[in-house]
Formats: structure tokens, sequence, C-alpha cells
């Protein structure tokens, strides 16, 4: 068991909610926890409002600033043993991050996500991921360790985000991620068969979660190439390629294709989120198996897969 050294979340607040209280601010914009919940960390000091320890009565003014000291908490384990390195050279670090492991420090992840590996293994803030993978899914995670690398990744990562018709570019140029996703049969498909999906995605309400990403007639268009690589009567195997790289892509479309991800807690049928969905829940079978790129130094077209 590993505890952590604590956190600070800040907030600068808004015309739209002046007039809150404390409590009442993190409790709409902090669903997790309700508003009682919030009044009990504001009584135990850990809550301040412009610098000074929040007493509760307040009501808020835009631009106030608002502090939340999260006190020590307990990760669990640490997952370093379960990272493996694929690939290193000045520019690049690639790893084999396991499911489990969150790759930013978010909500109850700070110093068990793979950033935290990265600065335990490298020194603090000399090597970044150039992209994440949500906490429930493994596979390969590209980093930067230089400004140029840093640069380069987030130039192709935007680059592939933009190109939503499938265009590929010339022959060898574009960023190619493919993942393998497990979810029940699909009626009327079996192994080798292709379906192309593009279902717009954009944010929805959430009555837990706040805000997220799911199927939406007005989301962003979004594309990806699914084929059963292969199926029997209790699941199916997918390799995906996505074109576009929307947050949850391929959970959302192929939850919106009526096969949601076995054991997702978050996408039902149609792409949609649970209500009743709780953050940083998991479950299920996701793997970034292949990346291909443009090293940043060399020029050269580089492809990396894991099993």
């Amino acid at each position: 068991m590993a505890f952590n050294g604590g956190w600070e979340y800040s907030d600068a607040i808004g015309l739209a909610d002046a007039g809150l209280s404390p409590a009442a601010f993190y409790a709409r914009h902090y669903r997790h926890t309700p508003e009682e919940g919030w009044r009990d960390r504001i009584a135990r000091g850990e809550i301040s409002l412009n610098g000074k320890p929040a007493t509760g009565g307040e009501l808020l003014a835009a631009g106030d600033i608002l502090r939340w000291w999260r006190p020590p908490w307990n990760e669990g384990r640490f997952l370093d043993d379960r990272v493996a390195v694929i690939y290193e050279d000045d520019d690049i670090v690639a790893v084999d991050k396991p499911a489990g492991l969150s790759t930013m420090p978010d909500g109850g992840w700070l110093e068990n996500s793979l950033v935290g590996w990265l600065d335990r293994r490298y020194g603090s803030g000399a090597v970044a991921p150039a992209h994440r993978l949500n906490c429930g899914t493994s596979g390969i995670v590209l980093c930067a360790r230089s400004p140029r690398a840093r640069s380069s990744l987030a130039a192709q990562f935007l680059d592939k985000t933009l190109s939503a018709d499938g265009a590929s570019g010339r022959a060898g140029d574009a960023m190619e991620k493919i993942y393998l996703a497990r979810t029940a049969p699909l009626p009327g498909r079996k192994a080798g068969d292709k379906v192309v999906v593009e279902t717009p995605i954009g944010q929805v309400e959430h009555p837990v979660l706040g805000l997220v990403f799911a199927a939406s007639p007005g989301g962003k268009p979004a594309r990806s190439e699914c084929e059963v690589s292969s199926a029997d009567t209790g699941s199916m195997l997918w390799r995906v390629r996505l074109v576009t790289g929307r947050p949850h892509q391929i959970r959302i479309h192929l939850a919106s294709i009526g096969v949601p991800l076995l054991g997702d807690p978050l996408f039902l049928p149609g792409g949609h989120p649970n209500p009743f969905a709780l953050p940083g829940e998991c479950g299920y079978f996701l793997r970034a198996v292949r990346i291909a790129f443009i090293h940043p130094s060399s020029g050269e077209y580089i492809a990396m897969e894991v099993e």
C-alpha cells in the first residue's frame, strides 16, 4: 500500500457560478461528492477562498480562487513493475502501459500513474506522454524526452485527429493507431468482416460525472475502421484502426453499433453513457497493439507493435 503526498486543486470562479456557496460550487462541478461532503471538507480546513480558510458561508464572486487541499490518500500498490519499455532513444520512450494504470494524474490516481512512473525512472518532468490511454486500456504509449519530440509528436497526433475523411496522405506518412477490443458477438458478422463506424462524438450531460464524451448528433466527425479478428458464441475480437482520435472513440463506436466492450461500465448500446457509472471504473479489454509515426529526428517512418 502506498500513500501519495496529497494534491491541491485550484478553481477560478466564473460569472456562471457567482453567488454560489463554496460547497454548492464543488457539488455542481465535482459530482462524485454531494454538497454535505464538501461542507465537511470545509469544516476540516481543506478548502481556502482567495488564500484564506473558507468558512462555508461565503457567496462566491467572479474572479475568486477556490483551492482544495486533498490530504494524502492510499493509491494501493504502485504498478511500476508492470510497465515495460519497448523502445528508447534520445527523443522518444515507448512503453507498454498495463490496464488499471492511469496515464496522467487524475481523480484517484496521482503518483500511481504513468507520469509518476516516468518521473521516478527518468527524473521529474524529463519524459512526458505525447498522448494518453484510458486507465482501463493497455498498450503502447509514446513519450517525448526532448522539445523536438514533443513538438513533432503533438503535430502528428493533431493531424491524425483532424483527418476525418479516411485519407492517410502519402504512403507511409500517416500516424497509424490500431487497437484490439473485445465485445459480445455482433449478429450476422464473422471473422474477416469489416465495419466502418462514423458516429459523431461530443460531450453530453451525465448525472454523476458531469460532461462526458459519447455518441452525439452534434458532435465532431469520427471514423473507426473495424475488422472482426475472431468470433465465437460468447465474444468477438475486433481489430480497430483509428482514423480520428476522439476521446473514448472505440468504446463509443462499438457501443453505437450495438456491441459495447464486454465489461465496459460506462457505455451502453447506442454509444450512450450509463447514468449510474462512477469515475475510474475499468473491467473491459481494449489494447493499443500498433502505432506508426515519423521519427522526430531521423524522419524515418517507425512502426511499433505489441502482442
